[in-house]
């Protein structure tokens, strides 16, 4: 079984924390939630054995792939919790609770069929994934809504209008527009500036204009509360 290859782990700002403790980089994480590189940090390091045990659930490489992401998406936020003692232990190790956190989202996920998930592992790296997916909950509905059927679904800014008509709200294709680029905007602005230098390629200062328009095709639509149902992709 070959294990991906993670292009963020070449990244400088990571490899600056190879040299960082578990402990160290939980401790930073759980101080600074606003910064993404830390959890990056122990992704990469810890990516090969979460990937390992999903692998060997014998589910198909799509269903694993779905289960690696949203396995660490759960990591991130359990982590956020994780009581950490006032010092370090010299033996201390994410290990062990990761393989045991793993093995809950093994047994108890529910996994949509193959056909209907569509996350790729080589178009969102998990903690892109994670931080993308964090932003799109915080936007509002509205924005969160306009920004999956352009984007994920691909749909034209006509028949965005059309449907929210349908739905009792008055937008023009001409406000859709405007509302596009303000999700987009509210989106770029709340990923954390070293995720941005890490995935989108921005190394100076994270800034909005330089941003792929397109990051909420990178999410799986069941994954977010779209307040609005029967969407399906434009034929």
């Amino acid at each position: 079984m070959d294990i991906p290859n993670f292009p963020e782990c070449d990244h400088a700002i990571v490899k600056s924390l190879f040299e960082y403790s578990d402990y160290d980089l939980v401790q930073q994480l759980k101080q600074h939630p606003e910064e993404g590189k830390y959890f990056t940090a122990l992704f990469c390091r810890y990516s090969p054995v979460v990937y390992t045990l999903i692998r060997h659930s014998a589910r198909s490489t799509v269903q694993s792939e779905y289960l690696f992401a949203l396995t660490w998406r759960h990591i991130l936020y359990e982590l956020s919790g994780l009581e950490l003692p006032p010092e370090p232990p010299a033996d201390f190790s994410l290990q062990a609770w990761l393989v045991n956190l793993t093995a809950v989202c093994i047994n108890q996920a529910a996994l949509p069929d193959v056909e209907e998930i569509h996350y790729s592992l080589q178009d969102a790296s998990p903690p892109l994934w994670c931080y993308v997916t964090q932003g799109m909950e915080r936007l509002q509905p509205l924005h969160r809504l306009v920004l999956v059927m352009a984007q994920t679904f691909r749909w034209s800014k006509t028949r965005i209008s059309a449907y929210l008509q349908a739905e009792g709200q008055r937008i023009s294709p001409q406000a859709v527009a405007t509302l596009l680029a303000d999700a987009q905007q509210s989106l770029s602005s709340g990923l954390p500036n070293d995720i941005q230098a890490i995935y989108l390629g921005d190394t100076e200062t994270g800034s909005e204009e330089d941003l792929p328009e397109d990051l909420a095709g990178l999410l799986d639509v069941s994954d977010l509360d779209l307040e609005q149902p029967n969407l399906a992709p434009e034929a």
